[in-house]
């Protein structure tokens, strides 16, 4: 009986410091995301890409891909900005476990499986610059693709940061019916290799 009270205390608390954990980092993103549109505009690209990609009008196609370019270079700007606000933070609370499950201070007790979210935004960062601008050429397309895997990308490091892998994979699959490899297989191959890098996935 005295086990079970332990046990029962003892999950108890780790729930409680695992919750009060994920609040501050929740808050700490919430803080500079909050200063920029980050998310309103890639909902805003996404569904520009979703109507371009559906519209059988050619000339009303044309018309809806000519109006995306704006959108991509605003959410460029702002994600920079974004990146760049996050990059002056504490480097103690930027560290992201790369345990599958959370694991209350788990950034402090295994260091070495950890990655640096500032890093990870600035890969971010630097993938959907380098594929909005469209230097490779690619179809309108292709193009719209794998910048939106780009996109989904860095909103699977956000919630990977906030909660965990597994949950931040879950969401992903949940929100987009679209899993983490296949989005890592999806961006570009200089952003799948730095992330890979990074975190040793």
């Amino acid at each position: 009986m005295e086990i079970l009270v332990l046990a029962t205390l003892l999950m108890a608390g780790f729930y409680l410091l695992k919750a009060r954990e994920q609040s501050q980092r929740i808050a700490l993103l919430g803080q500079h995301l909050g200063q920029h549109q980050i998310e309103k505009l890639m909902e805003n690209l996404t569904s520009g890409y979703l109507r371009a990609l559906g519209e059988e009008d050619p000339e009303r196609r044309t018309q809806i891909w000519s109006l995306l370019p704006t959108a991509e270079a605003e959410l460029c700007t702002q994600f920079q900005r974004f990146a760049t606000g996050f990059a002056a933070v504490d480097p103690a609370l930027t560290r992201v476990s790369t345990l599958p499950i959370a694991v209350p201070g788990a950034t402090r007790l295994f260091p070495a499986a950890t990655f640096d979210l500032r890093k990870a935004l600035a890969i971010h960062g630097h993938g959907i610059a380098q594929v909005a601008a469209n230097a490779a050429g690619r179809s309108q397309k292709d193009k719209a693709f794998m910048l939106t895997a780009e996109l989904f990308l860095m909103q699977h490091t956000c919630h990977w940061y906030c909660r965990s892998r597994a949950v931040a994979s879950a969401r992903l699959l949940a929100r987009h019916k679209t899993s983490w490899a296949q989005v890592l297989a999806a961006v570009s191959p200089e952003t799948r290799a730095a992330y890979r890098a990074l975190t040793g996935c």
